[in-house]
């Protein structure tokens, strides 16, 4: 491998390559993942490997001895990495939330919360719940200030606590919804749903989407340093919130 390309979905009024600002603003998860990449690079004294971030349209036709990280869904077809067939259920909402429900007999529908699943080749390990602060006034206990401040600007917010009652059906069904779609090792981001005594399936993003940020800087390695190391085959051991936590909790 000599280079990295991660793939982003771009916009069509945008044809030129992002600047680092525009990564900010509209692709945190692709500028985190390449920050997470030269971080870890350097860290194990790695030979330094060459990151692009590209959008889909900018796509070479062929890419040997590269190592294509998609942060998106939308690709082509026939686009051929590890991971395509499970992209391609994944991209397919409504179809994959009626396997769910037919085979792995989980409800499904609309939610707001993400079970982080790194996804080894020794197992999975599960991290902490991420939840969208827009609706964190609805399961955790925020103050008014913090809730108005939350649909002002949402965001993304780690670790929400589950109790166990929750969390261990959850990770029950993660570990076998991973195992039943052979998934490759990567970080998956589980996205679902629970209320009124009530568990549910949304989809499943086979990457660390837009709430994997909320990772950065709380949790240990963060998200996008343990989808670098799965792709590339390193060891993963444990997971562990490091900052000062604000647990959010769902009662």
């Amino acid at each position: 491998m000599k280079r990295v390309l991660i793939v982003i979905e771009g916009h069509h009024d945008e044809p030129e390559l992002p600047t680092a600002a525009d990564l900010t603003r509209l692709a945190p998860s692709a500028a985190a993942l390449k920050q997470a990449i030269a971080a870890d690079t350097v860290a194990r004294g790695s030979t330094t490997v060459d990151v692009d971030i590209v959008t889909v349209a900018q796509l070479p036709t062929a890419v040997p001895e590269t190592l294509l990280c998609p942060l998106t869904l939308a690709l082509p077809a026939d686009l051929e990495f590890p991971g395509q067939a499970l992209y391609a259920a994944c991209r397919e909402v409504a179809g994959l939330r009626r396997w769910v429900m037919q085979t792995l007999q989980m409800p499904i529908g609309d939610g707001h919360l993400w079970l982080p699943i790194v996804w080894t080749v020794k197992g999975p390990l599960y991290a902490e719940v991420i939840g969208q602060a827009a609706h964190a006034a609805a399961i955790s206990a925020m103050s008014d200030q913090t809730a108005a401040q939350a649909e002002a600007a949402p965001s993304y917010l780690q670790p929400i606590h589950l109790p166990d009652r929750w969390r261990q059906p959850l990770y029950r069904f993660g570990q076998r919804l991973l195992h039943t779609l052979a998934a490759p090792p990567a970080t998956y981001l589980l996205q679902f749903g629970l209320q009124n005594q009530r568990l549910w399936f949304d989809r499943l993003w086979p990457f660390p989407a837009i709430p994997a940020v909320a990772s950065v800087g709380v949790q240990q390695p963060d998200l996008f340093v343990c989808h670098w190391r799965c792709l590339t085959g390193q060891p993963l051991r444990d997971l562990k919130i490091v900052a000062p936590p604000t647990y959010q909790t769902w009662i």
